[in-house]
Protein backbone atom coordinates (compact mmCIF):
# COMPACT_ATOMS: atom_id res chain seq x y z
CA UNK A 1 0.00 0.00 0.00
CA UNK A 2 1.52 3.47 -0.36
CA UNK A 3 0.07 6.65 0.98
CA UNK A 4 0.07 10.37 0.59
CA UNK A 5 -1.98 12.92 1.14
CA UNK A 6 -3.17 16.52 0.49
CA UNK A 7 -4.48 18.76 3.07
CA UNK A 8 -2.67 20.03 6.18
CA UNK A 9 -2.90 17.86 9.50
CA UNK A 10 -2.81 21.21 11.60
CA UNK A 11 -5.93 21.94 12.94
CA UNK A 12 -5.42 25.36 13.69
CA UNK A 13 -6.26 28.15 11.36
CA UNK A 14 -7.81 25.55 8.69
CA UNK A 15 -7.60 26.82 4.88
CA UNK A 16 -10.92 27.99 4.47
CA UNK A 17 -10.74 26.90 0.76
CA UNK A 18 -9.48 23.60 1.39
CA UNK A 19 -10.27 22.47 5.47
CA UNK A 20 -9.60 19.06 4.88
CA UNK A 21 -6.79 16.68 5.35
CA UNK A 22 -7.33 13.63 3.13
CA UNK A 23 -5.18 10.70 3.38
CA UNK A 24 -5.02 8.15 0.04
CA UNK A 25 -3.90 4.92 -0.54
CA UNK A 26 -3.18 2.25 -3.08
CA UNK A 27 -3.42 -1.18 -2.69
CA UNK A 28 -1.96 -2.98 -5.63
CA UNK A 29 -0.83 -6.32 -6.16
CA UNK A 30 3.16 -6.44 -7.11
CA UNK A 31 3.32 -8.40 -9.88
CA UNK A 32 0.21 -5.81 -11.30
CA UNK A 33 2.93 -2.98 -9.98
CA UNK A 34 5.85 -4.17 -11.47
CA UNK A 35 4.24 -5.83 -14.74
CA UNK A 36 1.66 -2.99 -15.63
CA UNK A 37 1.47 0.29 -13.57
CA UNK A 38 5.50 1.12 -13.48
CA UNK A 39 6.16 0.83 -16.82
CA UNK A 40 3.22 2.70 -17.99
CA UNK A 41 3.88 5.51 -16.00
CA UNK A 42 6.89 5.48 -17.11
CA UNK A 43 6.50 5.47 -20.77
CA UNK A 44 4.36 8.63 -20.00
CA UNK A 45 7.06 10.65 -18.46
CA UNK A 46 9.31 9.28 -21.52
CA UNK A 47 6.41 10.19 -24.21
CA UNK A 48 6.38 13.98 -22.70
CA UNK A 49 9.37 14.84 -21.19
CA UNK A 50 11.86 12.45 -22.75
CA UNK A 51 13.08 11.39 -19.25
CA UNK A 52 12.11 9.15 -16.36
CA UNK A 53 12.86 11.62 -13.52
CA UNK A 54 10.22 13.60 -13.83
CA UNK A 55 8.25 13.48 -9.93
CA UNK A 56 4.40 13.60 -11.07
CA UNK A 57 3.05 15.57 -8.49
CA UNK A 58 -0.75 17.00 -7.96
CA UNK A 59 -0.25 20.84 -7.29
CA UNK A 60 1.96 21.38 -9.88
CA UNK A 61 0.50 19.70 -12.57
CA UNK A 62 -2.56 21.87 -11.27
CA UNK A 63 -0.66 24.84 -11.25
CA UNK A 64 1.66 24.13 -14.69
CA UNK A 65 4.62 25.05 -12.51
CA UNK A 66 8.22 23.89 -12.09
CA UNK A 67 8.67 20.56 -13.87
CA UNK A 68 5.23 20.89 -15.67
CA UNK A 69 5.85 24.19 -17.07
CA UNK A 70 5.65 22.75 -20.03
CA UNK A 71 1.86 21.71 -19.69
CA UNK A 72 1.62 26.19 -20.80
CA UNK A 73 2.58 25.22 -24.41
CA UNK A 74 -0.81 24.63 -25.82
CA UNK A 75 -3.75 23.54 -24.51
CA UNK A 76 -3.54 19.67 -27.16
CA UNK A 77 -0.22 19.29 -24.65
CA UNK A 78 -1.90 19.89 -21.27
CA UNK A 79 -4.95 17.53 -22.51
CA UNK A 80 -2.87 14.80 -23.71
CA UNK A 81 -0.80 14.65 -21.06
CA UNK A 82 -3.93 14.40 -18.21
CA UNK A 83 -5.73 12.64 -20.63
CA UNK A 84 -2.96 9.74 -20.26
CA UNK A 85 -2.98 10.01 -16.89
CA UNK A 86 -6.32 9.45 -16.47
CA UNK A 87 -5.90 6.31 -18.57
CA UNK A 88 -3.22 4.87 -16.83
CA UNK A 89 -5.55 4.94 -13.67
CA UNK A 90 -8.53 4.02 -15.06
CA UNK A 91 -7.22 0.62 -16.23
CA UNK A 92 -4.90 0.66 -13.68
CA UNK A 93 -5.67 -2.79 -11.44
CA UNK A 94 -5.47 -1.60 -7.98
CA UNK A 95 -7.99 -0.24 -4.97
CA UNK A 96 -7.99 3.01 -3.46
CA UNK A 97 -8.61 3.18 0.29
CA UNK A 98 -9.10 6.97 1.56
CA UNK A 99 -10.11 8.62 4.70
CA UNK A 100 -10.74 12.56 4.53
CA UNK A 101 -11.08 14.48 8.03
CA UNK A 102 -12.90 17.69 8.29
CA UNK A 103 -10.86 19.58 10.19
CA UNK A 104 -13.43 22.18 11.00
CA UNK A 105 -15.99 20.15 12.48
CA UNK A 106 -13.12 17.87 14.62
CA UNK A 107 -12.89 21.09 16.70
CA UNK A 108 -16.20 21.96 16.62
CA UNK A 109 -16.96 18.46 17.40
CA UNK A 110 -13.95 16.97 20.27
CA UNK A 111 -13.01 19.14 22.84
CA UNK A 112 -9.61 16.88 22.28
CA UNK A 113 -9.76 15.55 19.05
CA UNK A 114 -7.07 13.71 17.78
CA UNK A 115 -4.36 14.50 15.33
CA UNK A 116 -6.50 14.47 11.73
CA UNK A 117 -3.32 12.49 10.28
CA UNK A 118 -3.54 9.64 13.11
CA UNK A 119 -7.42 9.31 12.33
CA UNK A 120 -7.52 9.28 9.05
CA UNK A 121 -4.16 6.39 9.36
CA UNK A 122 -6.57 3.93 11.87
CA UNK A 123 -9.57 4.13 9.40
CA UNK A 124 -7.27 3.34 6.48
CA UNK A 125 -5.77 0.24 8.50
CA UNK A 126 -9.27 -0.85 9.53
CA UNK A 127 -10.64 -1.20 5.94
CA UNK A 128 -7.13 -2.34 4.77
CA UNK A 129 -6.86 -4.76 7.34
CA UNK A 130 -10.54 -6.08 5.69
CA UNK A 131 -9.45 -6.08 2.23
CA UNK A 132 -5.95 -8.03 2.74
CA UNK A 133 -8.22 -10.77 5.07
CA UNK A 134 -11.00 -10.64 1.96
CA UNK A 135 -8.21 -11.27 -0.17
CA UNK A 136 -6.54 -14.33 1.58
CA UNK A 137 -3.42 -12.45 3.22
CA UNK A 138 -4.02 -13.47 6.56
CA UNK A 139 -0.13 -13.95 7.66
CA UNK A 140 1.50 -12.72 5.42
CA UNK A 141 4.16 -9.56 5.29
CA UNK A 142 2.63 -6.34 3.78
CA UNK A 143 4.63 -2.99 3.70
CA UNK A 144 2.71 0.46 4.00
CA UNK A 145 4.82 3.03 1.73
CA UNK A 146 4.05 6.75 3.57
CA UNK A 147 6.21 10.10 1.36
CA UNK A 148 8.26 11.09 4.23
CA UNK A 149 7.39 14.19 5.84
CA UNK A 150 10.26 15.04 8.47
CA UNK A 151 12.21 12.62 10.70
CA UNK A 152 10.36 14.20 13.74
CA UNK A 153 6.97 13.80 11.82
CA UNK A 154 7.90 10.26 10.53
CA UNK A 155 8.79 9.00 14.02
CA UNK A 156 5.49 10.33 15.60
CA UNK A 157 3.67 8.52 12.68
CA UNK A 158 5.38 5.49 12.49
CA UNK A 159 5.02 4.89 16.73
CA UNK A 160 1.34 5.57 16.20
CA UNK A 161 1.10 2.70 13.31
CA UNK A 162 3.20 0.33 15.25
CA UNK A 163 0.67 1.05 18.53
CA UNK A 164 -2.56 0.58 15.90
CA UNK A 165 -0.80 -3.00 14.34
CA UNK A 166 -0.37 -3.70 17.96
CA UNK A 167 -3.61 -3.68 19.39
CA UNK A 168 -3.11 -0.74 21.79
CA UNK A 169 -5.15 2.25 20.41
CA UNK A 170 -9.22 1.66 20.34
CA UNK A 171 -11.46 3.82 18.66
CA UNK A 172 -15.21 3.18 18.48
CA UNK A 173 -17.34 0.40 18.27
CA UNK A 174 -14.67 -1.71 16.21
CA UNK A 175 -11.98 -3.53 17.55
CA UNK A 176 -10.07 -5.63 14.74
CA UNK A 177 -8.00 -7.46 15.14
CA UNK A 178 -4.45 -6.34 13.22
CA UNK A 179 -2.29 -8.59 14.41
CA UNK A 180 -3.63 -11.01 11.49
CA UNK A 181 -1.13 -9.64 9.19
CA UNK A 182 2.26 -8.49 9.55
CA UNK A 183 2.86 -4.71 8.98
CA UNK A 184 6.21 -3.31 7.89
CA UNK A 185 5.98 0.67 7.22
CA UNK A 186 8.43 2.42 5.60
CA UNK A 187 8.81 6.35 4.80
CA UNK A 188 10.22 7.33 1.82
CA UNK A 189 11.25 10.90 0.46
CA UNK A 190 9.20 11.91 -2.59
CA UNK A 191 12.50 12.09 -4.34
CA UNK A 192 12.97 8.79 -4.73
CA UNK A 193 10.45 8.61 -7.63
CA UNK A 194 8.11 6.17 -6.17
CA UNK A 195 5.61 5.57 -8.37
CA UNK A 196 3.03 4.31 -5.91
CA UNK A 197 3.25 7.40 -4.15
CA UNK A 198 2.56 9.15 -7.16
CA UNK A 199 -0.35 7.61 -8.07
CA UNK A 200 -1.80 8.05 -4.23
CA UNK A 201 -0.85 11.83 -4.80
CA UNK A 202 -2.58 12.52 -7.76
CA UNK A 203 -5.24 10.89 -6.50
CA UNK A 204 -5.88 12.69 -3.19
CA UNK A 205 -7.19 16.35 -3.83
CA UNK A 206 -9.71 15.20 -6.13
CA UNK A 207 -11.43 12.60 -3.42
CA UNK A 208 -11.31 15.94 -1.23
CA UNK A 209 -12.84 18.07 -3.03
CA UNK A 210 -15.46 15.79 -4.12
CA UNK A 211 -16.20 15.58 -0.07
CA UNK A 212 -15.89 19.64 -0.11
CA UNK A 213 -18.25 20.50 -3.08
CA UNK A 214 -20.26 16.65 -3.54
CA UNK A 215 -22.59 18.62 -6.22
CA UNK A 216 -19.64 20.19 -8.55
CA UNK A 217 -18.36 18.25 -11.73
CA UNK A 218 -15.23 16.39 -10.75
CA UNK A 219 -14.22 14.10 -13.51
CA UNK A 220 -11.30 12.83 -11.63
CA UNK A 221 -13.22 11.26 -9.04
CA UNK A 222 -15.79 9.56 -11.43
CA UNK A 223 -12.59 7.92 -12.65
CA UNK A 224 -11.62 6.90 -8.95
CA UNK A 225 -15.03 5.60 -7.93
CA UNK A 226 -15.08 2.09 -9.03
CA UNK A 227 -11.48 1.89 -7.60
CA UNK A 228 -13.70 2.47 -4.00
CA UNK A 229 -16.07 -0.17 -4.83
CA UNK A 230 -15.93 -1.87 -1.45
CA UNK A 231 -16.47 1.01 0.19
CA UNK A 232 -13.08 2.55 0.55
CA UNK A 233 -13.82 6.02 1.53
CA UNK A 234 -14.04 7.11 4.88
CA UNK A 235 -15.23 10.54 6.09
CA UNK A 236 -15.37 11.65 9.63
CA UNK A 237 -16.43 13.73 11.68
Amino acid sequence: MFADESGSPVLENPDPTFPLFVLNAVLVGKDAYAETIVPRLQRLKFDFVGHDQLILHERDIRRQQNAFAFLQTNVETREAFIERINEIVAVGDFEIIAAVIDKVRLVHRYADPWSPYELALHFCLEKLLERLLALGQAGRLVHVVFEGRGRKEDAALELHFRRIVANEVRWGYRQPDFRQVLWEPLFIDKKSNSSGLQLADLMARPIGLKVLRPLQENRAFEILRPKMAFGGLKTFP
